[in-house]
C-alpha cells in the first residue's frame, strides 16, 4: 500500500476513535482518566518518590563539565531516577558512575535538530550502545516530516530501532513545538509504525514545551502500547502530575529533583 495512503488510513482510524470519544462528555477527560488508570497512578496523588521512578534526570548543556555528569549521576542514585540523559560524549563516564545501579543511563542521537543522515544516526545509536547507554532518544527528521515525505521518516526511525533492537529503548523525538495537530498524529504513527518504544515531545532546544494537550494526543494516537514521554518545560511536581494524568510514562527534566521535592525552580530543560 502507498505510504500516504496508509497515513491517512491511520488518521481516519485515530479522529474516529476521538470522535467516539467526544460523544461521551469529554474526549480529554476520557484519555486523561485512562492514563492515569495505565499507569496506577493519580495525579492528585502522585508523591514525588513515586514520580521519581519515571524521570530522566537530564544535563544536556553544550558546556557541561565531567565533574557535573558525575554530580548528575550521584544524584539519580540518591533519589532513584529511571536514567539519566546525557550527550553521547559523556555515556562512557555515566556508565563507569552508574556501574552495579538500578538508573539506566539515556543519550541523544541527531540531536537537537534531527537533520543528519540515517547512517548517521545509526552510527551514532551504536556508538551510544557500545558506550554503556541503555535508552535512546532520537529526533525525528522534522523537514521530511513536513515536507510529506512519511516514507523517509518511518525509514528514518526504523534504521535506528533496528541498530537498537535487543539492546536498548528507543524514543523518538517529535519536537511539537515545529509541528501542527495533524503532524503530531502522523509522526506518532510513524514511530509506532517504525517498531520504536516510545514517542517524546521535543529536546529542549526548539519552540514549545511539554503540555497536557499534546500529551493527550501522543497518548490517543499511540494506544497503551507505547511510552510517552514528556520533556521541556517540567519544571515542578504539579505540573508533572498533570502530564503523567494526560498520558505519560516517562518525564525528562533538568529540575528533577525540584519536582520530586514539591518545589518550584527556574531550570532550563
Amino acid at each position: 500500500m502507498d505510504m500516504e495512503l496508509l497515513i491517512k488510513q491511520i488518521t481516519n482510524e485515530v479522529m474516529a476513535k476521538i470522535s467516539n470519544s467526544d460523544e461521551s462528555s469529554s474526549s480529554v477527560a476520557t484519555m486523561e482518566k485512562k492514563a492515569s488508570t495505565n499507569t496506577n497512578l493519580n495525579h492528585q496523588v502522585i508523591t514525588g518518590p513515586q514520580i521519581a521512578r519515571m524521570i530522566d534526570h537530564t544535563l544536556l548543556k553544550p558546556d557541561s563539565t565531567d565533574q557535573q555528569i558525575i554530580q548528575l549521576c550521584e544524584e539519580a542514585k540518591q533519589y532513584n531516577f529511571a536514567t539519566v540523559c546525557v550527550n553521547p560524549y559523556w555515556v562512557s563516564t555515566a556508565a563507569k558512575e552508574l556501574k552495579g545501579s538500578n538508573v539506566g543511563i539515556t543519550t541523544v542521537v541527531g540531536f537537537p535538530l534531527g537533520s543528519t543522515s540515517t547512517f548517521n544516526k545509526i552510527s551514532e545509536a551504536r556508538d551510544a550502545i557500545a558506550a554503556g547507554a541503555t535508552e535512546i532518544d532520537m529526533v525525528i527528521n522534522i523537514g521530511a516530516l513536513k515536507s510529506g515525505d512519511y516514507e523517509a521518516v518511518k525509514k528514518d526511525i526504523e534504521g535506528v530501532v533496528l541498530a537498537c533492537r535487543d539492546q536498548t529503548i528507543v524514543k523518538v523525538i517529535i519536537e511539537t513545538g515545529y509541528l501542527n495537530d495533524e503532524e503530531k498524529k502522523k509522526a506518532c504513527m510513524l514511530s509506532k509504525m517504525a517498531g520504536a518504544d516510545f514517542v517524546k515531545t521535543s529536546t529542549g532546544f526548539g519552540p514549545g514545551h511539554a503540555t497536557p494537550e499534546d500529551i493527550s494526543l501522543m497518548r490517543a494516537t499511540v494506544g497503551p502500547e507505547m511510552g510517552v514521554k514528556a520533556s521541556a518545560g517540567v519544571r515542578d511536581l504539579d505540573t508533572a502530575r498533570k502530564l503523567v494524568a494526560a498520558g505519560a510514562t516517562r518525564i525528562g527534566a533538568s529540575s528533577s529533583i525540584a519536582i520530586i521535592k514539591g518545589e518550584k525552580t527556574s531550570g532550563s530543560y
